[in-house]
């Protein structure tokens, strides 16, 4: 993956995770597994374990242990109210910066060169 794609990534992975959330609840491998099946496949699971960390600690997510029948209890993740209000708040921005830079590109696509 190129630098400049892994850090546009980590700006937006945060609500990427919340809207996975948000169709259904999940355990950290099961976020995983289900952002490569959106492409996603370079994302390490250690970056989304530590994802889910921060977005629990900050209450976006409630937190259900679930028995599991390899090992100890996982933790499921299910998005709350706050992290609700937190993903539309993403997806408006979101939505501001696709249509500005989309705006952008057409602009400057449409701008005769100043040198010819």
């Amino acid at each position: 993956m190129s630098k400049q794609r892994t850090e546009m990534l980590k700006g937006t992975l945060e609500g990427i995770v919340l809207a996975l959330l948000a169709s259904q609840p999940a355990y950290g491998y099961e976020i995983t597994a289900r952002l490569r099946d959106q492409g996603f496949t370079e994302i390490a699971e250690g970056t989304v374990y530590a994802l889910l960390v921060r977005i629990e600690q900050r209450g976006l997510v409630d937190v259900e242990k679930v028995p599991s029948e390899k090992g100890p209890p996982r933790k499921v993740y299910s998005l709350n109210a706050d992290g609700g209000e937190y993903l539309d708040e993403f997806w408006r921005t979101w939505s501001f910066l696709s249509e500005r830079l989309e705006q952008l590109r057409t602009d400057i696509q449409h701008t005769p060169d100043e040198g010819a």
